[in-house]
C-alpha cells in the first residue's frame, strides 16, 4: 500500500505547476510581497510594469514607491479592520496610453505563518483593447469596422481615427454607425431572454 503523502505529492506538484502557469499567463501583473517589501513572486508583466513605473531604472526586486504606498496603506488598515477583507486600489497615469490600476490585498497561505501582500497590476489600455476585441467579435464587425471600433474604444476622436486609418471623417462616422447597429442586434436577444 502506498503512503498517503506519495499519492498526494504528484497532485500538489501538478497544482503548483498549474498555478504558476496560470499566473504567468495572465495579462495583469502579479506581485507577491512580504510585509517588509521583499519580492516573493512576480510574473513577467509585473516585472515589466514595475520597470515602467521606475522609468527604466533597474527594478532588482525593489518595489516602486507608488506601489509600496498602497501596500503600506493596506498594512495600516489591518489594525482598523482586522477581520474584514480590505482592498487598496489606485490608478497611475504615466501617459495617455500608459494607465495602470494597482490593487493590493492580503494573501494568506496554509503553510505560511504571516500573510503576504498580493499586488495586481492592470494595464488599463491593454484591458480596454481586449474588451474592444471581444466586442468586435461579438458584434461580428468587419475587419475595417473592428479597426475603427478599437480606436474609438481607446478614446480616439473621430478625427484622430480618420487620421490614423487614412480615411475620411464621414467614413469613420459610417463605420461607427454600422458598428452600433450590430451592437444593438447582438445585445437585443440577451435582453429579450431576460424578459
Amino acid at each position: 500500500m502506498q503512503n498517503y503523502l506519495e499519492l498526494t505529492k504528484p497532485r500538489t506538484e501538478t497544482s503548483s505547476s498549474l498555478m504558476q502557469g496560470v499566473l504567468e499567463g495572465l495579462t495583469d501583473g502579479v506581485l507577491i510581497l512580504s510585509q517588509h517589501g521583499d519580492w516573493i513572486y512576480h510574473n513577467y508583466y509585473a516585472h515589466c510594469i514595475c520597470q515602467q513605473l521606475t522609468q527604466g531604472q533597474p527594478v532588482l526586486n525593489q518595489v516602486p514607491d507608488v506601489i509600496w504606498r498602497n501596500c503600506l496603506a493596506l498594512i495600516d488598515s489591518h489594525d482598523l479592520y482586522p477581520n474584514q477583507p480590505v482592498v487598496i486600489e489606485s490608478e497611475i497615469t504615466l501617459s495617455r496610453s500608459k494607465v495602470y490600476r494597482i490593487r493590493v490585498r492580503w494573501l494568506t497561505l496554509e503553510d505560511s505563518q504571516h500573510p503576504y501582500l498580493m499586488v495586481l497590476l492592470e494595464d488599463r489600455s491593454q484591458s480596454l483593447q481586449n474588451q474592444a476585441l471581444a466586442e468586435a467579435m461579438l458584434y461580428e464587425l468587419t475587419p475595417r469596422q473592428a479597426e475603427v471600433w478599437l480606436l474609438y474604444r481607446a478614446g480616439f476622436s473621430y478625427q484622430q481615427i480618420a487620421d490614423e486609418l487614412y480615411i475620411t471623417l464621414n467614413t469613420v462616422k459610417r463605420h461607427l454607425k454600422d458598428a452600433r447597429i450590430k451592437q444593438k442586434m447582438a445585445i437585443a436577444p440577451a435582453f429579450e431572454a431576460l424578459a
